[in-house]
């Protein structure tokens, strides 16, 4: 560990002039990814500035939206009545992520921030220019079974970890952030990047900015129709190799609205509303669901050892829009392979 320099601010105003144009100073709240990394070497910040006595641990009602603070932690989030009644699908997503003591530690704002699962960027001991830009990519001809099947780049083949990142894609939220040059709103699906030839940046933060909250749309899919989907190597806690947030409003046996994310198959959460367009006015048949299957994995492109992620992505966004579309969400807690 190396030493560091250490401020606990208590406004977003002392916050954002804490961190300054400091390069080594990094925001810490619940600390369940920022102190991994410290501990592995990826990460020496010179200062941490933490930011627990914010005032940003509130969810709010504005205008018949939601407005989550940065810190509310995951569990608080999942369990709040307000989200479990009018975005079930973001409730179940952070249910299917972690361990319960990582979600009542972890807050919002962090699981934006999160960084990728890549072994080679979590080993110092080799090239990864997401750690080390213009190192290169071990990952690339690697062990890259978990790796990116789509938006990769010859500079990073690595994948977005988070499952509640999926839904709040797939629920058009925004991201409200406070810098040096003010605030300003960030659309979820640009606020993640893909890795073209800036790996490093996994985000569309500016200088000096911190995330204050998230805003969810008026638009909830409130119904049975959703559902989140994750398929990993074990049951429990383990990140997704592939994952759908698919959530439908049907007229009868017609797709009235669809919205579609996949995660753990790029460097951000993957939505296609070319796809999501195809479903809409489309009977919801396997059929349709296939067609959409097919026109997401189009573009999708192998590694030496993850080849089988496209099949797979394949027959999870059919089995996803079937759960829909039955009103049979997956169950997080109930995790029985059926």
């Amino acid at each position: 560990m190396n030493r560091f320099d250490y401020v606990r601010p208590g406004t977003v105003a002392e916050a954002v002039q804490a961190l300054g144009g400091d390069p080594a100073a990094r925001f810490i709240a619940g600390g369940t990814n920022l102190i991994d990394l410290m501990k592995y070497d990826v990460e020496r910040p010179g200062k941490l500035i933490d930011i627990t006595r914010l005032p940003l641990d509130k969810i709010e009602e504005r205008d018949g939206s939601l407005r989550i603070g940065a810190l509310v932690t995951n569990a608080t989030l999942a369990y709040d009545a307000r989200i479990r009644e009018r975005y079930p699908l973001l409730a179940d997503a952070i249910l299917a992520g972690a361990s319960a003591q990582l979600r009542n530690a972890a807050s919002t704002g962090g699981n934006l921030l999160q960084r990728t699962r890549c072994y080679y960027f979590y080993d110092t001991a080799t090239p990864c220019n997401k750690r080390e830009p213009g190192t290169g990519c071990s990952a690339i001809g690697g062990v890259d079974r978990i790796h990116a099947i789509l938006g990769t780049s010859d500079k990073c083949i690595a994948t977005h970890p988070s499952d509640m990142c999926v839904a709040l894609a797939a629920l058009e939220a925004t991201v409200q952030v406070s810098g040096p040059q003010g605030d300003r709103a960030i659309p979820f699906s640009e606020f993640h990047r893909l890795p073209g030839d800036e790996p490093s940046k996994d985000t569309n933060l500016g200088p000096g900015e911190i995330i204050v909250a998230i805003d969810l749309p008026e638009k909830g899919f409130a119904g049975r129709h959703h559902t989140y989907l994750k398929l990993r190597d074990r049951l429990s806690y383990a990140f997704a190799l592939v994952s759908v947030a698919a959530a439908l409003e049907l007229d009868g046996p017609t797709i009235r609205t669809a919205r579609l994310a996949l995660g753990g198959v790029a460097h951000k959460p993957w939505r296609n509303a070319e796809a999501e367009t195809l479903l809409q006015g489309k009977p919801a048949t396997r059929e349709t669901f296939k067609a959409a299957a097919d026109l997401i994995l189009r573009e999708a492109r192998a590694q030496s050892t993850n080849g089988f992620k496209i099949e797979l992505a394949r027959r999870a966004v059919v089995r996803g829009l079937e759960q829909a579309a039955a009103g049979t969400p997956q169950s997080q807690s109930d995790k029985r392979i059926q």
